[in-house]
């Protein structure tokens, strides 16, 4: 059906704890469990725009949108951002599209927003790909440097937080930080991070992953195959998906592999 094919972009204005803001999404209609995208810091929507290239998920509905603070989103008071205030704009645009179960996906930041999502909810989720999402105070590499390299101002932060990524050894760093200009405002980035460093501190984000009752998988790229947790997840019955060539960012480094692990996943999910 080449007609559902296409993702038709589309702006969603909510008010969010009293915060208006400007959503910028793209969305394809279908049939079947819709899949909804939750990209991480720092990206965009266009994270995943690549589900059309995926044949066994043709025809399925899509929803992928840029997180306030983040790509064409229109967010007026920047300090209002954290990742509560990211799950309670997922409630909105997932009620304004009138979607009611799906298959769910998200990345780093996106992980974690994903993660409270679920749990606040976990009968409206069929399964869970977490793609390196927070789980563990280990997992803020990125995010506690608003701690560790504290700094005034946000500009100078970003800046030089822009430089420490350009400069890692691991897969994809360097296109990631060249686009962060481009996709973050300065202004987001303490608000999302303190929020994300704390969550990940004293959440029980582990307890809270492993109670869910529905498939979860979670993937990781080759270089961050030490994450001291990933036996635990495979003992408890997460799926793990590791990707090879790829480090933080498998949909920049290895996305051929990446969506045949979650194409796999999301169609076995609906057979469990």
């Amino acid at each position: 059906m080449p007609g559902l094919t296409k993702l038709e972009p589309f702006t969603l204005p909510l008010d969010i704890d009293g915060v208006h803001v400007e959503i910028a999404g793209m969305y394809r209609a279908g049939s079947g469990t819709p899949l909804v995208f939750l990209h991480g810091f720092g990206s965009t929507k266009e994270d995943y725009a690549d589900v059309i290239q995926q044949d066994a998920l043709a025809g399925r509905p899509v929803l992928a949108y840029d997180a306030p603070g983040c790509g064409a989103s229109i967010c007026p008071d920047l300090n209002a951002i954290s990742v509560h205030f990211l799950v309670q704009v997922a409630k909105e645009v997932l009620a304004a599209k009138n979607i009611d179960r799906f298959h769910l996906v998200g990345h780093s930041m996106g992980g974690l927003t994903a993660l409270l999502l679920a749990d606040q909810n976990p009968a409206r989720v069929l399964s869970f790909a977490d793609i390196e999402g927070n789980v563990a105070p280990e997992d803020c590499f990125l995010s506690r440097q608003i701690i560790s390299h504290s700094h005034p101002d946000p500009e100078d932060f970003f800046k030089d937080f822009q430089d420490r990524v350009w400069k890692s050894r691991f897969y994809s760093s360097s296109l990631y930080a060249a686009s962060l200009p481009h996709k973050v405002r300065p202004g987001a980035v303490r608000p999302i991070f303190e929020s994300m460093v704390e969550l990940s501190d004293h959440g029980g984000l582990m307890d809270r992953f492993l109670a869910l009752p529905f498939p979860r998988m979670y993937m990781f790229g080759v270089q961050n195959n030490t994450l001291s947790y990933l036996p635990l997840l495979a003992e408890k019955g997460v799926e793990l998906a590791e990707i090879s060539r790829s480090g933080h960012f498998p949909m920049y480094s290895n996305a051929t592999e990446m969506w045949d692990r979650l194409t796999a996943f999301f169609l076995g999910s609906e057979q469990a």
